[in-house]
């Protein structure tokens, strides 16, 4: 047999493997406290977490305040604290829930989930975003550090002439004016942020008409700050130079007006209301879809309603005003602009009782305080309506009827609307799941002592009980109101005890929520809980205003696995 009766085949190849770099001595990174891992952090996670942690002890601390002040006016005569005291209290009590908790306590929810809900890897501006916490953390502290010499009495809205050097010599009153300078650049800073980063850093195919409704009210919010903050710094500063450098631009004996300072500061204290609550509204806008297992109703009539009730917002601060003669067609043009204000503020109840009705509910506890956030809210727009009425105004003003207005509007609208995105954004921050049932708990005693505290207040205004008195007689009819009113702050008081409890103790022993234990609507849910550094590995593109549900839809289709709810969940159809 020839040689050629053979296929000549090849002989065959050795396989080689892979080369592979080996380590052999690795250098482990250089160890760092973790304490100072948190002071020199830029992660706008962290910075987020910071300001929450910040703020809410800032809460307590003016809570404290309040039932201080509620237990003086709960009998007559009473003696717990002196008239000076008083005005300390009620000084501290509404500074520090206004500019220490709810404005950077929204600012904190903005710094968490903006980038993460517009698939953003981090702030526009890291450093800067850093640099607006440790501003009004030290604004705080200059702030309290008052309690240790004299601290300032003139009221959280400090009307001259009683903010003056003649009235206020104390350095108290020069520290509120430093915490205003302070606690107002952090909150330019951090809007400017805010500002830039959405618009800027949106994932790809986030139009205008897809933006989560939490971020337009964000966005809303941080324009509103850049309007309104440089007229009250500028205020400040005008005081601050007639309390030492002799100028006298509140002071009438030199022609100069006590009124300025009322359309300054009101200029600035009317949007602030809406600077409170805009994201209030945007976190009930989040929560209510989800746990109605519905879109959003109305989605761009809610949109169209933020940046309507920010345009309205700047024009109806003269309604605190009664000082000066002012013409009737002046009068009348503020009046109206306080009614319309209620129509997009009316569109956004509306549209989300829609969004609850004929919905599969889910009956978590962040729903719970989403409609009683629209419950409380509401009492607080109708009284409002009352008080932009010029007639009854002159009535009421400077009553407890206003009192209780403004706490329905801010520490309702605001606290119940804090504490339904605590609820729903816990899993999210923690990676566990809070006691849905000490959560309930929580929100019963919240609300029964809110409407107990603060819903009597009107018949008090009705009745003639001034505000920011410290005492009154007994015989006027105001006793029993008044001990309804601190029995209920307390009840209130507790139940944000409750709450804080379910928060350290779910740290440790709460359920794992896995990276979307709600099925929820919107791109954090798309990262693991607690989300890594970077926000996301791929960053998905968005299709509609709800990418989550997309997302879940595209698993169906290629899985079969069914997407739609979150497990084991209890439903009530309404």
């Amino acid at each position: 047999m020839s040689t050629t009766d053979y296929a000549v085949r090849p002989a065959p190849q050795a396989v080689r493997p892979v080369p592979q770099v080996i380590a052999h001595e690795v250098i482990k990174p250089r160890q760092t406290k973790r304490w100072l891992d948190w002071i020199l952090t830029t992660d706008h996670k962290r910075i987020g977490i910071m300001y929450l942690v910040t703020t809410f002890v800032f809460f307590m601390l003016g809570g404290v305040e309040a039932l201080l002040m509620r237990s003086q006016l709960a009998v007559p005569n009473n003696s717990l604290v002196t008239a000076e005291h008083y005005n300390e209290l009620l000084t501290l009590h509404g500074t520090t829930m206004i500019f220490l908790f709810v404005v950077p306590v929204m600012a904190g929810f903005g710094n968490y989930f903006v980038p993460l809900m517009i698939g953003a890897r981090d702030m526009a501006f890291p450093r800067l975003n850093a640099l607006s916490y440790w501003l009004l953390l030290l604004g705080g502290i200059v702030f309290y550090a008052t309690l240790f010499y004299h601290p300032p009495e003139a009221g959280w809205w400090s009307y001259p002439p009683l903010s003056s050097i003649q009235f206020s010599p104390s350095g108290g009153q020069d520290a509120w004016i430093f915490l205003i300078h302070l606690t107002g650049i952090s909150s330019l800073l951090g809007a400017i942020n805010f500002y830039a980063t959405i618009v800027n850093m949106r994932a790809p195919g986030m139009s205008w008409g897809r933006l989560p409704l939490f971020v337009w009210t964000v966005l809303v919010y941080a324009i509103l700050l850049i309007i309104a903050l440089p007229v009250v710094a500028a205020a400040v500063t005008m005081l601050l130079t007639d309390r030492h450098f002799g100028t006298h631009f509140f002071d009438p004996t030199s022609h100069g007006s006590p009124v300025l300072w009322q359309h300054l500061f009101w200029f600035f204290g009317h949007p602030e209301v809406y600077i409170m609550i805009l994201p209030g509204f945007g976190i009930i806008s989040e929560v209510i879809p989800v746990f109605s297992r519905k879109p959003i109703f109305g989605y761009k009539a809610i949109a169209a309603a933020t940046v309507a009730i920010a345009f309205l917002a700047t024009l109806v601060w003269a309604h605190h005003m009664f000082v000066s003669p002012v013409p009737i067609v002046v009068l009348g043009f503020f009046m109206l602009s306080s009614f319309l204000i209620g129509i997009p503020t009316g569109v956004k109840i509306f549209n989300w009782i829609a969004t609850l009705w004929r919905g599969s509910i889910v009956m978590s506890t962040a729903l719970y305080f989403a409609v009683g956030f629209i419950a409380v809210f509401t009492i607080g727009g109708i009284t409002g309506i009352f008080l932009a009425t010029f007639p009854v105004d002159w009535q009421l003003n400077d009553t407890y009827f206003v009192v209780a207005h403004f706490h329905y509007v801010l520490m309702g609208g605001a606290v119940f609307s804090i504490f339904a995105g605590i609820y729903y954004w816990y899993p999210k921050i923690t990676g566990r799941l809070m006691n849905e049932t000490v959560g309930k708990a929580s929100f019963w005693l919240m609300f029964i002592g809110f409407n107990m505290a603060f819903f009597v207040q009107h018949a008090l205004g009705l009745s003639g009980m001034p505000r920011r008195i410290y005492t009154y007689q007994p015989g006027l009819g105001w006793s029993t109101y008044n001990l309804i009113s601190t029995i209920g702050s307390f009840i209130f008081a507790l139940g944000i005890l409750v709450t804080i409890y379910n928060v350290a103790r779910s740290l440790k022993v709460g359920a794992l929520a896995g990276p979307d234990p709600w099925k929820g609507n919107t791109l954090e849910w798309f990262t693991t809980s607690p989300p890594p550094v970077n926000n996301f590995d791929a960053i998905p593109r968005v299709r509609s205003v709800e990418p989550m549900r997309d997302i879940r839809r595209q698993i169906e289709r290629q899985t079969g696995v069914t997407q739609k709810t979150g497990g084991s969940e209890q439903f009530a159809r309404v």
